[in-house]
């Protein structure tokens, strides 16, 4: 079985991230969307907010499954026999970053790959800290979200 993991925050699951799903599992036999727990970012959902709503949007997804991991992503991978990591780039400041992270990678662990997938044009211009600052200006991330995202930012923001 050809295994890829889709490591990220997913904090949160933009229309973005789901671009990239949609064509890794016509690649992949099964898709593993790995929640980083030690990311250092200041997270706006908890891990199990995020996985609920994941899997709510990826219910149509047979071949996705969702998990949390810390420590080396790497590890991680070769421990879930996946042979491929799968990163997702909007732009070229984004490649330089990747392409970092990708060699160190393939340094620790020569058996797992990275594949680069670019994100479609109507999507270049979405991530996850973009959409929350929107939000939270009251500002209209409809069609950017799923619709379980969107309305679980909604509530956040109205204080609910």
């Amino acid at each position: 079985m050809n295994i890829a993991v889709y490591p990220g925050s997913f904090d949160p699951l933009t229309n973005g991230h789901l671009d990239i799903i949609e064509r890794s599992v016509h690649i992949f036999d099964k898709v593993i969307l790995a929640i980083a727990t030690d990311n250092n970012k200041d997270s706006m959902f908890t891990i199990e907010e995020r996985i609920s709503m994941i899997n709510e949007a990826l219910e149509n997804y047979e071949t996705v499954e969702v998990e949390v991991f810390e420590g080396l992503l790497v590890r991680y991978a070769k421990k879930k026999g996946a042979s491929a990591l799968i990163r997702g780039l909007r732009a070229v400041s984004d490649f330089e970053y990747e392409f970092q992270m990708s060699l160190m990678n393939r340094k620790l662990e020569p058996a797992v790959e990275t594949v680069f997938l670019m994100t479609s044009a109507e999507n270049t211009f979405i991530s996850s800290s973009l959409i929350k600052q929107v939000a939270s200006l009251q500002g209209d991330i409809h069609g950017l979200v799923p619709q379980v995202v969107e309305e679980a930012m909604l509530r956040k923001y109205k204080g609910d």
